[in-house]
């Protein structure tokens, strides 16, 4: 199930577009596997007699636990969806009821990610990003190759800086967060801006064109 296009604006369009990595899984199915082994195993070796006529229906149960662990972390991971728009970085989850958040871009200030030993030989990973809208800190779990998704959010934030210095609200941004935001000053662009270079997105002559532009507008 990919991301709804039906949430998007007319002149969105995604960059990313994931459900959690594969990794999200391994706890049930590890489970599962090892509930299976231990059934058959214990059934076979006991062979004939009142015991095996026990602990088969005990087996049967839990193996039957074990399937439906995976069956609801299968319908968690299938419904679980994050993406990154040209506006915006957004995630959704939630098999019966929904939930869903979003960030636009003009308000993320950092991006992070970590990575186990494992996590990197798997290529997954967590994502944070620091933003200036209500919720502060937000954690992402389990993105496949989190270093890219960083490096693609910093890529369309360049871009919104390069289409729009004043870091123009998307449409994608809730009415009342809009509203309440005041427009930017130069000052607080510039520090953006400087951000932007101290993590490697804006080269120095970059940031210096773009600084130019600011100061003259």
């Amino acid at each position: 199930m990919a991301f709804p296009r039906k949430h998007l604006n007319d002149d969105e369009h995604l960059v990313v577009d994931l459900h959690p990595h594969w990794i999200f899984l391994a706890p049930s199915v590890g489970g599962l596997i090892v509930a299976v082994a231990v059934a058959l195993l214990v059934i076979f070796w006991l062979g004939d007699g009142t015991l095996k006529n026990i602990s088969g229906p005990v087996m049967g149960v839990i193996v039957l636990m074990a399937l439906v662990w995976f069956g609801v972390r299968y319908a968690k991971w299938r419904t679980t969806e994050f993406a990154v728009s040209n506006h915006r970085v957004m995630s959704r989850w939630g098999i019966l009821s929904k939930h869903g958040r979003q960030i636009p871009l003009e308000r993320i200030n950092t991006v992070e990610f970590s990575q186990s030993l494992l996590e990197r030989i798997l290529g997954a990973g967590d994502l944070g990003i620091e933003s200036a809208s209500e919720g502060g800190r937000e954690e992402f779990t389990d993105i496949r190759h989190p270093d890219e998704v960083q490096r693609e959010i910093y890529i369309q934030i360049r871009a919104n800086v390069d289409r729009a210095p004043g870091w123009a609200a998307p449409q994608g941004a809730p009415a009342a967060e809009s509203a309440a935001a005041p427009p930017e000053s130069v000052a607080d662009q510039l520090t953006k801006l400087d951000e932007l270079r101290r993590n490697g997105v804006l080269s120095e002559a970059e940031f210096q064109a773009q600084k130019a532009r600011l100061l003259q507008s």
